[in-house]
């Protein structure tokens, strides 16, 4: 039995070894196969090809494996794409770009940078042409495809140009159904946080905010269509009133295409405009052949490499540091000790000048957001730094903001949220009326039990709770008076737990300025004194090594995220949320999870 148990051990040892062996020289040859392979050639009068559909995330996956199992692959980021309409705009080899642009489900700040970077490549004097193919376009796909010079679709495709809508998640029905209580205490009269557990609808100040956010989509929406069809915003709002009409005779007959085109049709368009003969083939590069063109030889300058800023992306929920809480969905978080720990490394480094944070974050851990708050303002004092908010940057995302020198955000931001909210379930009802299990304790004191999850707050215990609210929201507005040098009376007028887009946020005098990413870089140079540099993008991404002797469960989670169907992802959120409401601190977080569509 002992021989038998020896032997079966080691042979599961050399084969985990020669596993692994294996898969280290897989690993080798992946990376040998694509760090040699050489810049592309691009003939001249050369049109680049765009495909856009699904996904934009901003910037590529930290993950060092994408690269491995797809070596050489150049994903579509928002700042991949921005680079190459940056080098073809300059590059004399390229004529125009063809844009194919399908059903889209970025955000919307993403999306306005994009078509930022569209219309300033067509300052070159170049043509943007887009087109849809069999998926069609949603209004994301539209928004963008106003940026070209001209759209064409297939006949019958499907063009959408609805509106858009928010819609919330209710729990209150369900949890009277099973006996469980949701103590919640909320500062500010706008922070609906924890609506979702005690309503079974919008409240009306969630009526009130949410619409204000939507008129400020749809004002930045029906703006960019106006601009292309030449009627006005009005004209536009009344086309989207209308019962739909999706396909694309009707978006003809409204301007919004230019024709109607397969995509062979296009390309005769496109060759008898540079007088390609009708026989030859038209020159093209794809994006990601382009991808790899460097950007001397597209006719751009270097950039000097002495002086950098510093871009240090902070996404996802703010957490204390405990590894309990990291979200079992594999999305990113901010922790107090990894993001002052990136700061740090930014303000050390003598050769960066300035400070760009980029924050996608609805908020989270009020005592967390405060730390990073004092850990910014304390690097501001060194070094300018300047906050670019991207889709999403309220209650905590706002908070740590908050304490750049200057906020840059996108109209389409979502923003403000200045409130606080104090939450616990409680499930003594559900253990006794539908489980049938009872509890009995022993205590030392009386209170030592009032975060139970098994029994009901007295109301001394739920005034303790409102007076902890109350402190943290006074903490939370006084911060915003110094950070943004605002009367307090003025910061109430404004704070309340009210959600406010970008455009609505400057006008309340907590955005200092309108733009995205280049702006904020603009700006940090124009503060540190640059007339050229790098940028140093922060966190910096993982090494092999360090994926390796990583958390197996933290690769786990993230493995399940990507095999989960969406809704099953929603329901994991919420069941994140419902873990940080059991938390006994104050919670700086955005009332439901605001998703346009």
């Amino acid at each position: 039995m002992k021989m038998g148990f020896f032997k079966t051990m080691f042979a599961s040892a050399a084969g985990f070894l020669v596993a692994f062996f294996l898969l280290f020289t897989f690993l080798f040859i992946a990376i040998l196969s694509s760090s040699g392979e050489p810049e592309p050639y691009v003939r001249n009068d050369s049109i680049l090809r765009i495909e856009l559909r699904g996904s934009l995330p901003e910037r590529p996956s930290d993950n060092p494996f994408d690269e491995i199992f797809s070596p050489g692959k150049v994903p579509v980021t928002l700042a991949s794409l921005k680079n190459n309409l940056e080098k073809a705009a300059a590059d004399e080899r390229i004529n125009g770009i063809w844009m194919e642009v399908e059903f889209l489900s970025a955000s919307w700040p993403v999306l306005e940078e994009l078509r930022s970077s569209m219309l300033q490549f067509r300052e070159s004097g170049k043509f943007i042409y887009a087109s849809t193919r069999d998926m069609g376009m949603n209004e994301q796909a539209l928004y963008i495809a106003t940026a070209a010079d001209s759209v064409f679709a297939m006949n019958d495709t499907f063009i959408m140009n609805s509106g858009f809508y928010v819609q919330g998640t209710f729990f209150a029905d369900m949890f009277e159904r099973y006996g469980i209580d949701a103590e919640v205490v909320s500062g500010g009269e706008f922070k609906t946080a924890g609506d979702s557990y005690i309503r079974t609808d919008f409240s009306e100040q969630d009526n009130i905010q949410l619409s204000a956010i939507l008129d400020s989509f749809t004002s930045t929406y029906t703006g960019a269509l106006s601009d292309f069809t030449g009627k006005s915003t009005a004209e536009i709002n009344a086309i989207m009133s209308r019962p739909p009409r999706i396909t694309t005779r009707y978006a003809l007959q409204d301007g919004l295409i230019n024709g109607v085109m397969y995509p062979f049709e296009v390309e005769d368009l496109i060759k008898n405009r540079l007088g390609v003969e009708e026989d030859r083939d038209l020159e093209t590069i794809s994006f990601e052949r382009y991808s790899k063109v460097t950007r001397r030889s597209a006719g751009l300058e270097r950039r000097a490499a002495t002086d950098k800023i510093a871009l240090i992306h902070a996404s996802g929920i703010i957490i204390p540091v405990d590894e309990s809480m990291i979200p079992g969905t594999g999305d990113p978080v901010i922790t107090a000790g990894s993001f002052i720990k990136t700061l740090n490394e930014a303000l050390d480094d003598d050769d960066v000048k300035a400070i760009v944070i980029r924050i996608n974050s609805p908020g989270g851990s009020g005592t967390t957001s405060d730390l990073i708050w004092a850990e910014i303002r304390r690097v501001a004092e060194k070094k300018p730094v300047i906050a670019s908010m991207g889709s999403v940057a309220a209650s905590g995302g706002y908070y740590i903001a908050m304490a750049a020198d200057t906020i840059v955000a996108q109209p389409t931001t979502v923003t403000g949220s200045i409130g606080v909210i104090s939450a616990v379930l409680k499930f003594g009802r559900l253990m006794d009326e539908q489980l049938g299990i009872t509890f009995d304790e022993v205590k030392s004191h009386e209170y030592a039990d009032w975060f139970s999850p098994t029994r009901a707050f007295t109301p001394e215990e739920y005034q303790a709770l409102e007076q902890l609210n109350s402190d943290f929201y006074d903490v939370f507005t006084g911060k915003v008076a110094l950070s943004r040098n605002m009367p307090i009376e003025d910061v109430l007028e404004v704070a309340g737990g009210r959600v406010w887009s970008g455009s609505d946020a400057l006008n309340a005098g907590l955005v200092d300025v309108m733009g995205g990413t280049d702006t904020a870089l603009d700006i940090a140079a124009q503060k540190a004194g640059l007339d050229a540099y790098s940028v140093e993008t922060y966190p910096k991404p993982q090494t092999l090594f360090e994926m390796f002797t990583g958390s197996a469960e933290t690769q786990v989670r993230t493995w399940m995220t990507s095999m989960t169907p969406f809704p099953v992802q929603k329901a994991m959120d919420h069941a994140e949320m419902l873990n940080l409401l059991q938390r006994t601190e104050v919670l700086t977080i955005m009332p439901y999870q605001i998703d346009i569509r």
